[in-house]
């Protein structure tokens, strides 16, 4: 069952391991795909992990690339994207103003850790050519 909100005592700073850590926490349930969540709920949480073009993480927003149109092994857009899977859970968070927790790919020493940046709204969708030149489905998100 989706979880909106902070989740027990972890707080914006908080820096986890990997994406293990996450899904253990119950932060970010999913190891692999970056939004957490349902169609019928909205997304719980999400990660920007550098992989998406067309993802900006800004001081007063963030754009939050849509998923799909992805070649699996090289991961370039080569398609447009559709309003199907995870962008469905995005889409119905902008319908429902619930909160969405954002975690952020970060460098730490010789590795990577996953820094909580807080709780966030999802306030626009936009379909729109990327960086790419495909379609793509861009979600503005902003600090609560």
């Amino acid at each position: 069952m989706p979880h909106f909100g902070h989740v027990s005592y972890y707080r914006p700073g908080d820096v986890l391991d990997n994406r293990l850590a996450l899904s253990r926490a119950g932060l970010h349930r999913p190891t692999r795909t970056g939004v957490s969540g349902s169609a019928q709920e909205g997304a719980e949480s999400i990660i920007l992990a550098d992989q998406y073009a067309d993802d900006d993480f800004r001081e007063d927003d963030l754009t939050y690339s849509g998923s799909g149109g992805r070649d699996p092994r090289t991961g370039r857009q080569t398609a447009h994207q559709e309003m199907s899977g995870r962008n469905l859970y995005l889409n119905k968070s902008l319908e429902t103003g619930r909160p969405v927790r954002v975690f952020r790919r970060i460098t730490v020493g010789s590795g990577h850790g996953y820094r909580y940046e807080g709780l966030y709204r999802v306030v626009a969708a936009v379909y729109e050519a990327g960086k790419a030149g495909f379609l793509v489905w861009k979600f503005r998100l902003v600090p609560e």
